[in-house]
């Protein structure tokens, strides 16, 4: 079994800064690409960033510049540190990782539990 446990959501002011961190833990034979995701009320499941084993990165346009993903494959942690936040970056975050567990031959998705987020004016 492999679990995602996420950590470092909160309330902040706007204009500040949150770093959530992911730790992939369990039966775990590799890691592949990893991501944040978020939601808000009223909306989609959207990618807010994503990063490969190798380290490539993307952004969504509404945090480019502002948000920066990371990761510690030697830990299976994947970090977003979230710089000069907004209101409307509002949301639940989700982590997310590409995963062959032990024992297995294909790589499979798994979800973190989600964490709060949320930005006053």
């Amino acid at each position: 079994q492999v679990q995602l446990v996420e950590s470092g959501g909160g309330l902040v002011q706007a204009g500040g800064s949150l770093r959530l961190s992911c730790a992939a833990s369990g039966s775990i034979f590799s890691i592949g690409a990893m991501g944040w995701y978020r939601q808000a009320p009223g909306k989609q499941r959207e990618l807010v960033a994503h990063i490969t084993r190798g380290g490539s990165t993307n952004y969504a346009d509404s945090v480019n510049g502002r948000f920066a993903i990371s990761r510690d494959n030697a830990k299976n942690t994947v970090n977003l540190q979230m710089n000069s936040l907004k209101p409307e970056d509002t949301a639940v975050y989700y982590c997310n990782a590409n995963v062959v567990p032990l024992g297995d031959y294909n790589s499979r998705n798994y979800w973190g539990q989600g964490t709060q987020v949320t930005v006053s004016s």
